[in-house]
């Protein structure tokens, strides 16, 4: 959700059929007792990192989600390259699961084509969200490009 004060809208959203929801660490001062309601909801919680967070504001609640989106573009609209240095903080992003042995999913969101897609799973990302680069404006069109990445990733 990209909405001020998500801990308004969990039950809202658990009766409009989510089965996960998410929502931006900076939306809330309250990210943990938000991620546990989700879950007290009976969805998957998670949480959204931009661009401009350190992956050191999400140990807090880590172990309250149980998946983390990791934008690799500023929120907000379609099209965006994949930011420079969004590997590197993939990268700490992946070592803070390996050290804290924590389980949750790394969501990558933004700017996904095929040679960033390759890194990201290499670097241990488990989820990926595509579009314009991968999906949309491909010369095989769209069922041509999602077969492609059926091909390419094996999912």
């Amino acid at each position: 959700m990209m909405v001020d004060h998500p801990e308004d809208y969990v039950r809202q959203m658990k009766e409009y059929g989510a089965d996960w929801l998410s929502f931006h660490l900076d939306s809330t001062r309250f990210v943990c007792r938000t991620a546990k309601a989700i879950r007290k909801e009976g969805m998957k919680a998670g949480v959204v990192l931009n661009p401009s967070q350190p992956v050191s504001q999400l140990a807090p609640a880590a172990k309250y989600v149980d998946y983390v989106i990791f934008m690799a573009v500023e929120p907000g609209f379609s099209g965006q390259r994949f930011m420079e240095g969004a590997m590197e903080r993939l990268e700490q992003l992946c070592e803070f699961r390996r050290e804290t042995g924590l389980d949750f999913k790394i969501v990558i969101d933004g700017g996904m084509d095929y040679v960033t897609a390759k890194k990201c799973v290499e670097l241990g990302a488990d989820i990926l969200v595509t579009g314009i680069y991968m999906q949309f404006r491909q010369p095989d069109g769209i069922m041509g490009a999602c077969e492609r990445f059926r091909n390419t990733f094996g999912r």
